[in-house]
């Protein structure tokens, strides 16, 4: 049996489900400005506490990261994030989702073999080129300084 490229193409076309792009777009914006507001209410309490905006800064940091582990611990990230889709990689839960969701599907393997390997999986080389473009960058700027 041969199929002209016409009956192909309509076949493949009637084989894709149908994207629900409003529906994605609207509980990414609600899951990722829900967690940027969370942000923000944690951020105004370490402020409101007498952090200075640093210090406050780096503790919402902190305390994002936490509670993202911790979600993605007990499994609830994932659910988030099958409603939220692309609203969930708001940057520090979506790495520090990044990091322990690995850690959790391989840690019967054991500490060393498995959670010590697998931890840094998808976040590893993240932060390997973070590190060396951040090296690069600042000896491009002693040079430059020196000049």
């Amino acid at each position: 049996m041969s199929l002209s490229s016409d009956e192909y193409k309509k076949m493949g076309e009637a084989a894709v489900p149908k994207t629900k792009c409003l529906r994605n777009l609207s509980g990414a914006f609600l899951i990722g400005g829900t967690i940027c507001t969370i942000g923000q209410f944690v951020l105004n309490f370490y402020l409101d506490a007498g952090l200075s905006t640093p210090n406050a800064s780096a503790a919402c940091s902190m305390t994002l990261i936490a509670f993202s582990a911790v979600l993605t611990g007990f499994g609830v990230y994932d659910k988030i994030a099958k409603f939220g889709g692309g609203g969930t990689l708001v940057p520090i839960t979506g790495f520090a989702n990044a990091v322990v969701s690995p850690a959790m599907e391989f840690k019967s393997e054991g500490f060393v073999l498995g959670l010590g390997v697998k931890i840094f999986t998808i976040a590893g080389p993240v932060i390997v080129y973070g590190v060396l473009a951040s090296v690069a960058y600042g000896i491009i700027y002693w040079v430059l300084k020196i000049m």
